[in-house]
């Protein structure tokens, strides 16, 4: 993670929990592990007469990865918004092959010669959000839905290398704050049991992003569950030189503790 990032993350949410300090809050912390299976392209200073993208599964090679991720949602009182803090680390590395030659930023690379790429796309969640009023009560505490803004820090970083007569090699590093509509739903039938979605969207111009999660939560003893669900992702970003239409997606599980 960044340090800026972490920063960012870390002193909004103190300070919006300044004023709550000397009531109770709700807390719900959840670690996990994400199986991320990438699809899609990706460039850096596209050039209108050369291929300028390279295509994450056939061609940089890169297959399912596990890792871990981790969220927090603290339930504030009184009229304050809600807080849900989530991160998301992402990194590939593995060596590809394109059939022509083809740029990455201002270095152009042999077609038919192995290249080294690498791609870390860590991402970090800070949203505030309400519940709808009266319709957790409605429903017998048993449907609840929230509503708010979520901001999202990306932190792209992308290094292709290739050893020919001479070492080839180019990187970018870019960080992006993208706001993004949140809405999420829970609806519990019974008191052990949770069906939950939540997601995440922003478009505008060229650029659009989506994440949505759904997951299936049972509850084991006292604070702590277990759950399991799907998470898909689809980032479409044409800023600051980088060009990327890219997507992921899969399975993923996770323990839950509830204050």
């Amino acid at each position: 993670m960044k340090l800026r990032s972490l920063t960012v993350m870390i002193g909004f949410a103190f300070l919006l929990m300044l004023p709550a300090l000397s009531y109770g809050i709700g807390l719900e912390v959840a670690v996990g592990g994400w199986q991320q299976n990438p699809k899609g392209t990706l460039g850096f200073k596209p050039d209108p007469l050369i291929d300028s993208s390279i295509d994450l599964e056939n061609e940089a090679n890169y297959g399912d990865e596990i890792k871990p991720f981790g969220r927090v949602k603290i339930d504030m009182p009184l009229v304050l918004p809600n807080i849900y803090l989530m991160a998301t680390p992402m990194e590939f590395e593995e060596t590809g092959r394109k059939s022509a030659q083809f740029s990455f930023g201002d270095v152009t690379f042999d077609g038919g010669v192995d290249f080294q790429s690498k791609l870390q796309l860590n991402h970090y969640d800070v949203c505030l959000f309400y519940g709808l009023p009266f319709l957790e009560t409605a429903s017998l505490e048993k449907l609840n839905v929230e509503v708010g803004l979520n901001v999202r820090i990306v932190d792209i970083e992308a290094r292709v290398s290739q050893q020919t007569f001479v070492q080839l090699e180019e990187s970018t590093s870019e960080t992006f704050y993208i706001p993004m509509i949140f809405l999420a739903a829970q609806f519990r039938p019974i008191e052990s049991l949770g069906l939950e979605v939540e997601g995440r969207g922003i478009g505008y111009s060229d650029n659009a992003y989506y994440d949505i999660i759904a997951r299936i939560r049972y509850k084991i003893f006292g604070p702590m569950a277990i759950a399991a669900g799907w998470r898909y992702e689809k980032l479409e970003i044409d800023e600051e030189d980088v060009l990327a239409n890219v997507e992921f997606s899969g399975p993923f599980g996770e323990i839950v503790f509830t204050f």
